[in-house]
């Protein structure tokens, strides 16, 4: 049809796709690291009270996050394909080391400096992947989203036995896999085809950022609302399962039902978005999720796990279709769209889980839990309102026909 947009008919790459979401496994166990690691830093460290917990998990949540748009912008111009597997590496050793460091300071330290691991990884694999998926860009970053739940879901089950068998200094062995994927990397990794024309000078990025800023803006404060909500759960979950007399194991096992719906309903909603649409996926599976969260707190046994299971697919089927959103509002920044959101956003709501704390302190943990069900609403209306609808690859393919 003349006049039409351009349609892509690039293949999907599916086996360098599938070494970089294998990498993606590996990172989001690293990011799911540190928390395992607390419980035995408080038993065996004298004086490492609940605060300087909290500020060693903020050390890598602020380089983690808040670094990534940074990163994102230098790779959208430099296009450092050797930072994908130096960063993987980066962040494998500086975790092994914090169970053989005795000094609280040096902790906080590596804490920090593997976190400038992770936002490297995340922009420059978030970028690769969207340019070999071809036409189904949200479905295939969906799956590699998918890998990297899966890894975060399996840091409890992998690490905890490892340090209650063996001990802090069992930290040291966990640099082994970070080889290994490192390795894979360098080896498999696709190489950057940044040309000279196509790197965005720093006033370009400004401009696309002002062009796109109350799109941007949108997405941002959507995944930001989300991040509290699935954060706080994470956090808050295991103190309302306890308050119920609940066993760690069975809280564990619930919790992992969750993540693990959550990496398929992020999946389906790849799938769901690049056929009907960005806005529709994200703003239905937010407004759907809130009811589900509540249908699990107000019912009993079976049912109310099914209910926390869909309620966790349909919280998390908008996660990589946001980072998509984010990549065609800046389509000549697409890594610096990635950090903004798997980063800065996600940053921002991780953070501000303290406030959902403060709720649980003063008005107690069921009322805190109630507060996180009503967020995914709360975001759903912000895309509602301010997202932007713009055609699929399918709806393209369509009007080319």
């Amino acid at each position: 049809m003349k006049g039409s947009p351009p349609v892509s008919n690039k293949h999907i790459n599916y086996p360098k796709i599938g070494v970089i979401s294998l990498a993606h496994t590996l990172n989001d166990l690293y990011s799911n690291y540190l928390p395992q690691l607390l419980p035995f830093l408080v038993v065996m460290t004298p004086g490492f009270t609940a605060t300087r917990a909290a500020i060693l998990i903020s050390a890598f949540t602020i380089t983690s996050s808040f670094t990534q748009p940074f990163f994102g912008y230098f790779l959208d111009r430099k296009g450092k394909r050797w930072l994908l597997y130096v960063g993987t590496l980066w962040m494998g050793s500086m975790l092994s080391l914090t169970g053989i460091v005795h000094n609280y300071g040096l902790l906080v330290t590596l804490a920090a400096l593997a976190g400038l691991g992770t936002a490297v990884f995340h922009p420059q694999a978030a970028t690769m992947v969207n340019d070999l998926s071809g036409n189904n860009k949200a479905v295939v970053l969906s799956g590699f989203v998918a890998f990297g739940n899966v890894g975060f879901a399996l840091g409890p089950l992998l690490l905890i036995p490892l340090f209650q068998m063996y001990g802090l200094r069992a930290t040291i062995v966990t640099v082994i896999p970070g080889i290994m994927v490192a390795l894979l990397l360098l080896f498999f990794a696709p190489r950057n085809h940044v040309s000279p024309g196509t790197r965005p000078e720093l006033s370009q990025v400004i401009y696309s950022l002002k062009s796109a800023s109350r799109e941007l803006i949108a997405i941002i404060g959507v995944i930001a609302v989300r991040s509290l909500a699935y954060t706080g759960m994470l956090t808050m979950l295991p103190l309302y399962f306890k308050s119920k007399d609940l066993s760690n194991i069975a809280a564990s096992h619930l919790l992992t039902i969750m993540l693990f719906s959550g990496a398929i309903g992020g999946v389906l909603g790849g799938f769901i978005s690049d056929r009907y649409g960005r806005k529709r996926l994200i703003v239905g599976s937010l407004i759907i999720s809130s009811p589900l969260f509540f249908a699990f707190f107000y019912t009993h046994g079976t049912l109310s796990t099914i209910f926390l299971g869909l309620a966790g697919a349909t919280l998390l089927s908008s996660f990589a279709v946001t980072v998509v959103a984010a990549q065609e509002a800046i389509p000549n920044n697409k890594a610096l769209a990635a950090g903004l959101t798997m980063g800065f956003a996600g940053g921002i709501g991780g953070l501000a889980v303290i406030l959902i704390g403060r709720i649980a302190d003063i008005w107690g943990i069921s009322s805190a839990v109630f507060v996180l069900f009503l967020l995914p609403i709360f975001a759903g209306l912000i895309g509602l309102l301010f997202l932007k609808s713009r055609p699929t690859s399918h709806s393209q393919r369509i009007a080319a026909a």
